[in-house]
């Protein structure tokens, strides 16, 4: 994050099942759309006001991420802010790495970043609005509704089925 290297543990059973969950609900209901979904790991390079190319510091490697601009897909990854940021908690994950990916993702622009805890099994929708994020109620045994994508609903049953 921001030139700086981050040590990152191996992720739980539990990420894994969350991961392969979102991936079938959202492969689903991304098949057939201009919008495409990217698992980790995938480059996500969110560079900073005159950064090009290899001079970009910041690279993120969020768990799942939705591109609906095709334009900023390249053979390294994406380059600008994804439409939707996906984050599956571990137990290596520091609150202080999540602060800074909150408002990384923030002032990059992604539109909608969701915060999913696998043990507790809920999910905090975050929603970029006049350029901060409102921070929605957490979600517990209901369905995830995304705002930026309306039709887009998935239960909590669904991700965290094992």
């Amino acid at each position: 994050l921001k030139g700086k290297l981050f040590k990152m543990s191996a992720p739980s059973p539990a990420h894994q099942v969350v991961q392969s969950n979102l991936n079938i609900e959202l492969g689903l209901y991304f098949r057939n759309q201009k919008c495409q979904i990217y698992p980790a790991p995938f480059d996500v390079r969110l560079p900073a006001k005159g950064e090009t190319g290899d001079a970009i510091h910041t690279v993120v490697q969020p768990d799942l991420c939705v591109v609906c601009d095709r334009t900023k897909i390249d053979s390294r990854g994406c380059i600008g802010a994804p439409d939707l940021v996906i984050e599956i908690i571990s137990p290596g994950n520091s609150k202080k790495e999540l602060k800074q990916k909150f408002k990384l993702y923030e002032e990059a622009g992604v539109r909608e970043y969701w915060v999913i805890h696998p043990t507790e099994e809920y999910v905090i929708v975050n929603v970029l609005e006049n350029n901060h994020y409102k921070t929605l109620s957490p979600i517990v045994d209901d369905e995830v509704h995304s705002v930026i994508f309306p039709t887009l609903k998935v239960h909590t049953k669904e991700i965290f089925r094992n």
